[in-house]
């Protein structure tokens, strides 16, 4: 699925590329020791593109997409010499294109690797925004108004087969006063190279290691065998499935909200965090979790789960563009980095409308440190 603004326009070059060498189905490391001071100044980066007409193209994170969707028409408006050609695809698929240069921009929604930056340095990963993961249902009977109270060590368990059934003893414990059928559960995950896959497993971990190791984090993962199991492919591919499986259960991106609380059949869980409150995902719970996380590196890879704030929502993450600072031209590095820049500061009035948030000013003057990194 693309969007594509202006015509005619060029089409980018967004042929799926092979993940496997880009994309380490193992987890990313965790936050780097290196930090940067909150008061650190920005670098000198482009806030305008070059007064040529030029085209920049995107491709990555289906959960960034709809972002990206508001962006493109609001940046175009703005400076008319510049078309964005954005395409949702998934986190893999941003980082293997854009390491291979078939498009300017890639975005994920999980940072590079320790590998991926030891294999092509010139890389980086540059926060745009603030995002968060919720985990939705399909349990027949059950009102979407009820949010069913699910943490980590629960949902390893079912998605590792321990757990194969809606009343559950486990899953009703948490859940005092609600009535859940005897309905199998269905397991629904992503079948490609995703960044959500990578929050979702994250957090798995982090809650209950024991019932779903660390080798069972990444963008892509092993996922245990169970009957029924259903792949999809992009976050819209997940709320298809969703819709149309009876007891299913999956993760997707906040972005897609409205299409899951328009649905009649969908519930939203309210996630168990570090302190053992329950939460839904919110402006208040999201900045909650990001209040705890006050030392970013300056590579800005880090994780954001399992935050330690008593309203602190549990999944959340930096949507990363995935950029390689050496351009063909000064011009091209220009028109990235006026567009980057924009994105963090002019852009951020159209976070609300996809439930993200925007980046503290500390995080603003990283991504602009990286952002000034972009030459031509």
């Amino acid at each position: 699925m693309a969007i594509r603004f202006r015509a005619p326009l060029v089409a980018a070059a967004l042929a799926p590329v092979a993940l496997a060498a880009a994309c380490s189905s193992g987890s990313p490391t965790t936050t780097p020791s290196s930090s940067a001071s909150s008061s650190a100044s920005a670098a000198a980066v482009q806030t305008a593109p070059a007064a040529a007409a030029t085209t920049l193209s995107e491709t990555g994170s289906s959960l960034v997409f709809p972002l990206f969707g508001l962006w493109a028409p609001a940046y175009h408006t703005q400076y008319s010499q510049v078309t964005i050609n954005t395409a949702s695809s998934s986190s893999g698929v941003g980082i293997s294109s854009a390491t291979a240069g078939t498009v300017d921009i890639g975005t994920s929604d999980a940072y590079l690797s320790s590998s991926e930056m030891a294999a092509t340095p010139t890389l980086e990963n540059i926060p745009l925004a603030v995002a968060a993961l919720e985990v939705s249902y399909n349990v027949p009977g059950l009102s979407t108004s009820t949010n069913l109270k699910l943490n980590g060590s629960v949902l390893a368990k079912i998605f590792s087969g321990k757990i194969t059934s809606w009343n559950d003893p486990a899953i009703t414990a948490l859940n005092s006063g609600v009535t859940l059928p005897s309905t199998k559960i269905v397991l629904v995950h992503r079948a490609d190279s995703s960044g959500s896959t990578f929050l979702f497993t994250s957090y798995l971990n982090a809650q209950d290691p024991t019932d779903w190791s660390s080798s069972l984090i990444g963008t892509t993962v092993a996922w245990p065998k169970q009957a029924g199991e259903v792949g999809a492919t992009g976050s819209g591919g997940i709320v298809t499935a969703l819709k149309t499986t009876p007891g299913a259960i999956s993760y997707v991106g906040v972005s897609y909200e409205s299409k899951i609380t328009a649905a009649k059949n969908l519930g939203q869980a309210s996630l168990g965090n570090a302190a053992g409150s329950f939460v839904l995902p919110t402006a208040d719970t999201i900045n909650a979790a990001l209040a705890g996380f006050t030392s970013t590196p300056a590579n800005e890879a880090i994780s954001l789960i399992n935050g330690s704030g008593a309203q602190a929502y549990p999944i959340i993450n930096y949507e990363y563009a995935i950029v390689n600072t050496t351009q063909s031209s000064a011009a091209k590095a220009q028109d990235i980095q006026a567009f980057l820049n924009w994105t963090i500061t002019g852009g951020t009035s159209q976070l609300s409308q996809v439930n993200f948030q925007p980046l503290p000013a500390s995080v603003v003057t990283l991504s602009d440190n990286q952002i000034a990194k972009i030459k031509g």
